[in-house]
């Protein structure tokens, strides 16, 4: 293991010198272990996919050839080539949004009847809101409030997505904080 660890590296600092055929061996060596993390990943979540396993070993080899020259050369290679792998798995499970679908006639028992519980005035919304600032407040009313999504919302706001799931989330959380959660 720690072989292919220093064989690695070794490969990796002449192919970020300009050596393309140390770069080539380095890729041709990575590629099996990548598949291996990439198809454990995927036998976790219960997915089989031949054809996906290639397509996160090609995103992680493209990921790496972009960011090979983040890699640390006093740093081990396994454990950076294997979070790429594993980061490019997580994308592409995110990407799926791979959600479990059962039949509504199996779950109709189960289900709320749809009574509503009292509503909050804007007077009582305002209230609670004031506790954040400016722009959580924003954010958690136009989010959580008014139902915006969080693209309409960052573009309404002038703001990146990542931005606005950070203000809701440290929002909500403030709010959790501040009046106790509900239903626990």
């Amino acid at each position: 293991m720690q072989d292919r660890e220093d064989e690695w590296a070794a490969l990796m600092r002449a192919a970020n010198v300009g050596d393309p055929a140390a770069y080539r061996r380095l890729l041709q060596g990575l590629a099996p272990v990548l598949r291996s993390i990439v198809r454990r990943g995927f036998a976790r979540v219960g997915m089989t996919s031949a054809g996906e396993v290639e397509d996160v070993v090609q995103e992680a080899l493209l990921a790496i050839h972009i960011k090979r020259h983040t890699w640390d050369p006093s740093a081990p290679i396994g454990p950076w080539v294997a979070a790429i792998a594993r980061n490019k798995l997580i994308d592409n499970l995110r990407r799926r949004k791979q959600g479990v679908e059962v039949p509504i006639e199996e779950v109709a028992d189960s289900l709320p009847d749809g009574a509503k519980g009292e509503e909050l005035s804007g007077r009582e919304i305002d209230r609670l809101l004031a506790v954040l600032s400016e722009g959580q407040r924003a954010v958690v009313r136009a989010v959580s409030v008014e139902g915006a999504s969080i693209q309409e919302t960052a573009r309404r706001l002038g703001m990146s997505d990542g931005a606005v799931r950070v203000a809701l989330h440290r929002g909500l959380k403030a709010l959790a904080a501040r009046f106790g959660r509900v239903g626990e």
